[in-house]
């Protein structure tokens, strides 16, 4: 079903990642359309063809963090719920992870290992990479170097492991049934989510969708939390008592494939910053959220959620320039 499209996304992995950061324009020529576009979180934004992507995030990253290993954790394909399922996508997620040697982004480096979060969305068509989402988790990254932006979060960050069932990587093609199931399982707790008044307490609601013993792998700034009691408490209490006004979800992809799906927004809403956020006061402002979800389901429930959230972008919408403030500091 989709074996072509993942022996290609694993072609341009292997090739990117063996190539030195000189090389990196040529490589990525021979795999993604001269004007494809690639959505990158802040301060990358929408950036068009394998060019401007290795002059802009791959060779200043590559550089930074030397001796670059790619630790994939999750793997999958299929097609895409938003376009009428036309068009195919491979998603990887995982850390890529290096010794931070040089600065990127103006963070200073530790001369140590460090580890940068991504999920990564590509459009396969005609034998080649025709669109991209690359998604990371950059304060994390500063979080690692000793410059954390955000104050102590409402759970914990550590570094994410991939799936408990070890079983993340879909090389091979999957049963369509058990694809079937997992979107039905995302889609139900959109509906849930997207709602925000579904008449049931915070818990009873999130049952619906989640095991249990569910695990939430937020980002840097949130943080990861388990269980459903513990998660309502530590992050989508919080949350929906932080923002009203909130939109419909936004997806540009969402898709599935075994027991493991997601989707991407660009973004995938917006809501309205009127109570406090993240140890900060309301600014009364609406907000984007650039989104990726990873999920695993269990059953016919939900047990696992990989979350990637564009926070330096959102709280520059906010007036909060983090990235800025810390570019200013190490120049000062």
């Amino acid at each position: 079903m989709f074996q072509q499209e993942k022996n290609l996304v694993r072609e341009y992995y292997a090739a990117l990642d063996a190539t030195l950061p000189e090389a990196l324009e040529q490589v990525a020529e021979r795999f993604v359309e001269a004007d494809a576009p690639w959505r990158g979180f802040h301060p990358f934004g929408e950036l068009t063809g394998p060019a401007e992507v290795a002059e802009s995030f791959w060779r200043p990253l590559r550089r930074a963090l030397t001796n670059m290993q790619r630790r994939e954790d999750i793997f999958f394909a299929g097609r895409n719920e938003i376009d009428g399922f036309e068009s195919v996508w491979v998603v990887s997620m995982g850390h890529l992870v290096g010794l931070f040697d040089q600065p990127w982004l103006g963070i200073a480096p530790t001369g140590k290992m460090a580890f940068l979060r991504y999920a990564e969305f590509n459009r396969v068509e005609g034998g080649r990479i025709v669109d991209t989402a690359m998604y990371f988790d950059i304060p994390h990254l500063m979080a690692q170097a000793g410059v954390g932006p955000f104050p102590v979060q409402t759970a914990a960050h550590l570094v994410q492991p991939g799936p408990i069932t070890h079983d993340g990587l879909l090389l091979e093609d999957q049963p369509e049934e058990e694809g079937r199931a997992t979107l039905a399982a995302i889609n139900a707790m959109i509906s849930d989510l997207g709602q925000w008044q579904s008449g049931l307490p915070l818990e009873d609601e999130l049952a619906r969708s989640w095991h249990d013993d569910m695990i939430w792998w937020g980002p840097e700034g949130i943080g990861a939390t388990c269980t459903i009691a513990r998660y309502a408490r530590q992050h989508a209490g919080p949350f929906r008592a932080a923002f009203s006004d909130r939109s419909s979800s936004g997806h540009t992809c969402r898709l599935a494939e075994g027991h493991y799906g997601g989707f991407f927004g660009w973004p995938s809403f917006t809501a309205r910053l009127t109570g406090p956020f993240m140890g900060r006061e309301p600014t009364g402002r609406m907000g984007e959220f650039r989104v990726i979800d990873i999920y695993r389901r269990e059953g016919d429930k939900l047990a696992e959620n990989w979350v990637f959230i564009d926070l330096l972008h959102f709280w520059k919408m906010q007036g909060v320039d983090f990235l800025g403030q810390m570019q200013k500091r190490a120049a000062s």
